[in-house]
């Protein structure tokens, strides 16, 4: 009896304690495809925004290359979130609002600077996409395999934004820091809610 109990204590040691606070490998999984599903349907949305501004049909198939693969990144996090049984966020509407209206505003300023708006989500998606990925390690290899085949569709995304003069736009940099400030607060608030 005394040896049993011993292993039982054993057991309960060795098993790795989470800080006050910290989240579940469950939990962390389901915050993971709630913000990549969010991101995706915000990323369509502004695709759609410059898409209904944007005249030019040469850059509006070059939008359109890239909207058809964030359609395929969307219903790919949406099959994710019905297997995994996860909620989408709660701001999924305001999203859908907002990316628009990004995406339709940045086109309204012209060519250069829709594509600087893409240049700009891109490279925070491409961060939080990598920092995902180290936060997997080895875990959940079929997410591991979708985070890094999106991530290099995101980073081709950014080439074509760069290719298409995002960084010759006037006032670049305040429209950079402004998109990549909304992207990363879109972020933080679709992981939680």
């Amino acid at each position: 009896m005394a040896k049993q109990q011993t292993t039982a204590k054993a057991k309960r040691v060795t098993r790795p304690a989470r800080l006050p606070g910290s989240r579940s490998p469950s939990a962390q999984l389901a915050r993971m495809l709630r913000v990549n599903h969010a991101g995706e349907y915000g990323a369509q949305r502004i695709y759609a925004g410059q898409l209904a501004v944007i005249k030019d049909e040469t850059l509006a198939a070059t939008i359109n290359h890239m909207a058809r693969q964030e359609d395929e990144h969307l219903a790919t996090f949406e099959r994710l979130l019905v297997e995994r049984r996860v909620r989408p966020t709660v701001l999924y509407p305001l999203w859908r609002v907002a990316g628009f209206a990004l995406g339709a505003a940045t086109a309204r300023l012209g060519p250069k600077a829709a594509m600087a708006c893409t240049v700009a989500v891109e490279q925070v998606i491409d961060g939080h996409y990598r920092q995902q990925l180290e936060q997997l390690g080895d875990q959940v290899p079929e997410l591991r395999r979708l985070i890094t085949k999106f991530r290099a569709e995101e980073n081709e995304h950014e080439a074509i934004g760069r290719d298409h003069g995002a960084e010759e736009m006037r006032g670049y940099p305040v429209l950079r820091a402004l998109v990549r400030a909304g992207s990363k607060t879109a972020i933080w608030l679709s992981e939680r809610l």
